[in-house]
């Protein structure tokens, strides 16, 4: 990065964001902007001018707020998955008319549909490449991948508690079957090899034994 993020030279704000409410907005602004131009340039290529001109704060913030690109990536990620979690553990759910189609829902939820669903997956890329090379950034792909199975586990659990599922395996054993499924045929739709109502058949149609149910 021509940018560097190697370090910062002072805890002292670089601008005036000193009461919490005004530090906190900055760096909801900073992170929402970081995700877009992640998921538009790819890491490697991001530009803390850019991120900062388009979050409307100056650079010296953004560096104040991020050490490298992968402090940049990590916490990327983590406000794109609190923010997806919004949606997918939100009040929505609540409307499915039984366990079987909240888990079918949970499952869209993981696939690179277009618009934020694929912003969001194109980060996961990022994440998966960058983790290879830096292994600092793998317990954050622990952490994530540990929040979504247990997500999946319990909506398994309680599907299986109200008798709508005749579990195959453990729930854990599922949900990582399902988190990999879904990635697997997430990333040939990402790349235009497989349509992507085709990669949710392939996932629901290995699920559905798993969970002793018909569709």
């Amino acid at each position: 990065m021509s940018e560097s993020v190697r370090t910062r030279p002072s805890r002292v704000l670089p601008e005036d964001t000193t009461t919490p409410a005004a530090a906190e907005g900055a760096r909801e602004r900073i992170l929402a902007a970081a995700v877009e131009r992640i998921a538009t340039d790819g890491i490697d290529d991001v530009r803390i001018a850019r991120i900062a001109m388009d979050a409307g704060v100056s650079t010296s913030l953004v560096h104040y707020h991020f050490e490298t690109r992968e402090a940049l990536l990590e916490q990327a990620l983590d406000y794109s998955y609190e923010h997806a979690g919004d949606v997918r553990i939100g009040e929505e759910e609540g409307d499915a008319p039984d366990h079987e189609h909240k888990l079918a829902a949970m499952i869209d939820q993981c696939l690179p549909y277009p618009g934020r669903l694929e912003r969001d997956w194109i980060l996961w890329v990022e994440l998966w490449l960058r983790a290879v090379r830096h292994p600092e950034l793998r317990p954050t792909a622990g952490d994530l991948y540990e929040r979504m199975r247990v997500w999946f586990s319990e909506a398994i659990a309680a599907g299986a508690k109200a008798g709508e599922f005749e579990l195959a395996a453990d729930p854990d054993r599922i949900a990582d079957r399902i988190l990999a499924l879904c990635d697997g045929f997430g990333v040939r739709s990402l790349l235009g090899d497989l349509e992507i109502d085709r990669a949710r058949a392939e996932v629901w149609a290995v699920v559905a034994k798993d969970l002793g149910v018909d569709r």
